[in-house]
């Protein structure tokens, strides 16, 4: 059973998780996240000891649920590695998209901001990124093994590449209001992989 204050520090990054997607992490005030928490004001530095610290804990936080779930859209049962390579980029594409305002990736919003403001924010935003590179790895490989896909470069430097489009893409869909940025991707990612399109 968690304790109250493990409620508390969750209810704190459960809040941050709300509102930075839309604010930024400058310029969002700690009593803004504590009030939405329902969390004591005075009580933050119990949980953490700086604003860096607990930035670093909302991305660890963030990138845990990101990658448990890209986990669960990777391996669905019955489908060619490809299929739930195409399965993951639609699940982007769905929840990325220009008028969902909740989920949105921490890593679009934050990552150039944070990176020149904290070392240790920059790292956790790095790591979690290697992990959906190394998921993307590994599903790219088990699809060259079952023939449902096929690459010309490496299997790391594909998926380091599609990531890197579709972080891209998502940037772009802010940028210009709308979708088309994501429908590009998935046609580039179709011929990356060289998958066809579906009936």
């Amino acid at each position: 059973m968690k304790t109250i204050q493990g409620d508390a520090r969750e209810s704190i990054l459960r809040a941050a998780r709300q509102i930075l997607p839309h604010k930024g992490f400058a310029s969002v005030g700690l009593a803004e996240i504590l009030t939405t928490a329902g969390v004591p004001k005075g009580s933050f530095y119990h949980f953490f000891g700086s604003k860096d610290a607990f930035g670093e804990a909302v991305m660890q936080g963030y990138y845990a649920d990101y990658l448990d779930n890209m986990d669960r859209i990777l391996a669905e049962p019955g489908l060619t590695s490809a299929q739930r390579l195409m399965n993951y980029w639609q699940y982007w594409r769905e929840t990325q998209s220009v008028d969902v305002y909740e989920g949105k990736c921490l890593t679009v919003k934050l990552a150039a901001e944070v990176s020149d403001l904290s070392e240790s924010m920059r790292l956790a935003v790095k790591e979690g990124t290697a992990g959906l590179i190394d998921r993307l790895e590994r599903t790219i490989t088990a699809g060259l093994e079952d023939g449902s896909l096929t690459i010309d470069a490496s299997a790391r430097d594909t998926a380091q590449a599609l990531c890197d489009m579709w972080l891209g893409a998502s940037l772009m869909v802010k940028v210009h209001r709308d979708n088309s940025p994501f429908d590009a991707a998935m046609t580039v990612t179709r011929q990356l992989l060289q998958v066809a399109p579906r009936p």
